[in-house]
């Protein structure tokens, strides 16, 4: 790909996904594939590297519709489950690579000693857990993976801090509800922003589609995609169609190139 960054939407639904379990809604009962959505997730591929961000409880299903057969690395926005339950399913990539590495702040690690303590057993180790490299981030300082920089960026999901990601002139950024102004100089001259909009009616943690709007409209990026959505945001084409011109629904296994 000589370097461009290719990027699969993984999943793009919200914690319960879509359709949610027994739900008679309209949108949970919808045939069109776009209004099917797995919990959030990205895939990002450039050359020979791929790098997933996040990895909830859909991650098995996600990676085997994606035909992924390696990872180098898993990035983690935080620590809910819906977007760090699937852990213990890069035992397939461990069996092949060997450690996985994961990049995530010392909270979300702390997190995932007490969720999966077995991986991180140090002795009597069940030989079928896999092993993860911790690498450890923090917002505002650059990482690398692959050889390309990553810019991790605090965004505030309620009172809990979360991190987006921006690579090259990418930047991905989920379960936001407000961003302190001193951030938003690094999401300048952007060719894509992914953010989450839940759904129509505001939410006390979660941007909703009109704050989402706002924020697009305040970040000027070339073009946006809406992810991490609700059935309770309406049908995917209805959606889709009231939209600006350069802002979209994002749906599973949508893939754009830079």
């Amino acid at each position: 790909m000589n370097g461009r960054l290719q990027i699969t939407f993984l999943g793009t639904g919200t914690s319960q996904g879509i359709p949610v379990i027994g739900s008679t809604h309209p949108v949970c009962l919808s045939d069109n594939p776009k209004d099917k959505r797995l919990r959030v997730s990205v895939l990002l591929e450039w050359d020979d590297f791929s790098y997933v961000i996040d990895c909830g409880p859909d991650f098995r299903q996600q990676m085997l519709r994606a035909n992924c057969t390696k990872i180098d690395g898993v990035l983690l926005t935080h620590e809910h489950s819906d977007h760090t339950a699937g852990l213990d399913d890069i035992r397939p990539f461990f069996f092949k690579q060997g450690d996985i590495p994961f990049y995530a702040t010392q909270h979300v690690f702390t997190a995932l000693h007490q969720r999966f303590a077995y991986v991180f057993e140090q002795e009597n180790k069940y030989p079928g857990a896999p092993t993860i490299k911790e690498n450890e981030i923090t917002a505002g300082n650059l990482f690398t993976v692959g050889d390309k920089s990553v810019m991790p960026i605090e965004v505030m999901h309620g009172s809990l801090s979360v991190l987006g990601f921006r690579v090259d002139n990418f930047a991905y950024l989920t379960d936001v509800k407000t961003i302190a102004d001193d951030k938003m100089d690094l999401l300048g001259e952007l060719d894509v922003l992914v953010v989450s909009a839940l759904r129509v009616e505001p939410h006390k943690t979660h941007l909703n589609i009109d704050e989402a709007l706002a924020l697009v409209n305040q970040i000027k990026p070339k073009k946006a995609y809406f992810t991490h959505i609700s059935h309770l945001l309406g049908f995917h084409d209805q959606v889709e169609e009231k939209l600006p011109k350069n802002i979209h629904l994002a749906y599973d296994t949508l893939k754009i190139t830079l």
